[in-house]
């Protein structure tokens, strides 16, 4: 995909962003005039229901595309650049503003051509990696102590991980067991849920077949073994075939996750169109509020949420100069951001951010980074480091389309390493809920100090500076995730 957090081939980074001196400017009001084609919206109404949101929505001159009263919020179309303004003015509305930043609406055709989905397998109970064809290239796995787990449990049959990212290929010989069509979903068509297994299965990105390989690939003797090979993988579709990750997208895929109750949802990916979303944009906030307020009711209906941190290089605990944004737009106006801007939904609250390392266990050179706000780390993989394998290969090699394997990096790849800690955790820790959870993972991580010099370009200049000496905060949060530890090893 082209999003720098779901990049994840050599070009993972990001684009380097020279610093420049223009400030971030609010946008200006928009006049009332038509639209070239119907634009998305999100309505918010204070608390729960949507009564009062969709009256505005019709009031302003809007249609309503979809409800989603558990938490207060309206996705709304319409063709008046003034829209927004209208709908916010009207009683009980909190919030109004648009999910992107032109009027061109993602087509809702991507379906795959053909394909039967067959359902789950029966499961397995845990057993010896180096049996599985392309382990001894899993680096990754041994790093997290994956292939130690192992020798105890493969996971819990009852854990069920929400894969929110561009579809999972159903029929691949290592997910076919562990996909759940029943489970499953397309939200990239306006933010509607779409259960026709067509809808939520890849059409222009393998990038959801591999991470959800990373998550719970099979034990089967072919190919790789995920983090948690017995554990339930839900595709659910956030990725339309543009590559991009609207806010309605990503709404409706917490907010399904939550109500089919997955224990865990990895999410490989920024939200579009901003790298950084900021609450000073009047435009803006209110697509943060409801994405904070989906949030906020998965994680009260227990779901652990893991987000990638980003691949833009970023010290995300500073100021930063951010030019790439809107990345929908022809002329994407620089802008400095700062602590009221944010990388959405790494920093969204209510999700675990996990950064990248490298075979070395040592920060990837394109991860994104900042004390305060990564949680944990996970291997995401670092193509400038040589892995100690047949292959040399310092990416994650996993599961691709058309049934076949292959190397990709980024932080997309190290969230579903923590990802499937977690659906080991939760499915080993039942007792727990989401917060509890999420701090026993924090603590089970094990400390990475920050290296005494980091220059991944090799041009002898510092290249990120790394806070928290010992205990590396600003480059790992807690640490490593432990797999072992995860399961009582």
């Amino acid at each position: 995909m082209r999003k720098a957090v779901a990049t994840c081939a050599a070009t993972g980074a990001a684009a380097s962003f020279a610093l420049l001196s223009a400030p971030a400017q609010a946008a200006p009001p928009v006049p009332s005039e038509p639209l070239p084609s119907p634009t998305s919206f999100v309505v918010l109404q204070a608390g729960k229901g949507t009564d009062k949101a969709t009256a505005a929505v019709k009031a302003a001159g809007g249609t309503v595309v979809q409800e989603w009263p558990q938490i207060g919020v309206v996705i709304a179309q319409a063709s008046d650049g003034a829209f927004d303004d209208k709908a916010r003015k009207r009683p009980g509305v909190v919030a109004a503003g648009p999910t992107r930043a032109m009027s061109a609406l993602a087509g809702a055709g991507n379906v795959v051509p053909d394909g039967e989905v067959t359902g789950l397998g029966p499961g397995t109970s845990g057993g010896d990696d180096t049996k599985e064809a392309l382990n001894a290239d899993q680096w990754d796995m041994r790093q997290i102590g994956a292939d130690k787990a192992h020798r105890k449990t493969d996971g819990n049959r009852a854990i069920t991980v929400g894969v929110l990212d561009s579809g999972i290929e159903a029929d691949h010989s290592d997910l076919a067991a562990n996909v759940d069509p029943s489970q499953s979903v397309s939200c990239n068509d306006r933010g509607v849920p779409n259960t026709n297994p067509k809808a939520w299965q890849p059409t222009t990105s393998d990038h959801g077949t591999h991470v959800a390989g990373t998550i719970a690939g099979a034990r089967n003797g072919t190919g790789i073994v995920g983090v948690a090979p017995n554990v339930k993988l839900a595709a659910v579709k956030v990725v339309d075939d543009d590559g991009y990750i609207y806010p309605e997208y990503a709404i409706c895929g917490f907010v399904w996750a939550a109500d089919k109750g997955m224990e865990v949802t990895n999410n490989s990916y920024f939200i579009d169109p901003y790298f950084l979303w900021c609450k000073a944009d009047p435009e803006q906030r209110p697509v943060i509020e409801a994405v904070n307020r989906a949030l906020k009711y998965s994680e009260k209906k227990d779901v652990v949420n893991v987000a990638a941190a980003g691949n833009s290089g970023w010290d995300l605990s500073k100021p930063i100069t951010d030019t790439g944004s809107p990345n929908n737009s022809d002329d994407p106006q620089p802008r400095e951001t700062d602590h009221r801007c944010y990388d959405i939904p790494a920093e969204a609250g209510n999700t675990v951010a996990v950064s990248s390392v490298g075979p070395t266990a040592v920060k990837s050179y394109f991860s994104n980074y900042g004390r305060g706000v990564v949680d944990v780390a996970a291997p995401g993989g670092d193509s400038r480091v040589p892995a100690d394998t047949p292959s040399k290969n310092g990416r994650i090699l996993s599961t691709v389309v058309g049934g076949g394997w292959g190397y990709k990096q980024g932080t997309s790849m190290a969230s579903p390493h923590a990802a499937g800690v977690v659906a080991l955790l939760r499915g080993t820790q039942t007792g727990l809920n989401a917060k509890q959870t999420i701090s026993t993972l924090k603590r089970q991580a094990n400390p990475l100090a920050c290296p005494e010099f980091y220059d991944q370009d090799r041009d002898g200049v510092n290249d990120a500076t790394c806070e928290g000496k010992k205990r590396g905060s600003g480059y790992y949060g807690a640490g490593l995730v432990d797999a072992l530890k995860a399961v009582g090893g």
